[in-house]
């Protein structure tokens, strides 16, 4: 067969691996420990000033 030659074997094999669905991997959650800070930033105001001297 030369390349680039169509393979009706080759096709029907990929097909049925792209068919199935692997269920057989862990589905648990994962747990976490630990914290999250979230750093709200400079007001609304503060961030449209920077923002028109960003502009200039």
């Amino acid at each position: 067969m030369s390349m680039g030659a169509y393979d009706e074997d080759e096709h029907e094999r990929r097909e049925k691996k792209a068919a199935t669905v692997d269920a057989a991997f862990d589905d648990e959650r994962t747990s976490y420990q630990g914290t999250i800070e979230y750093d709200s930033g400079d007001s609304a105001e503060a961030l449209i000033d920077q923002f028109k001297r960003m502009r200039e």
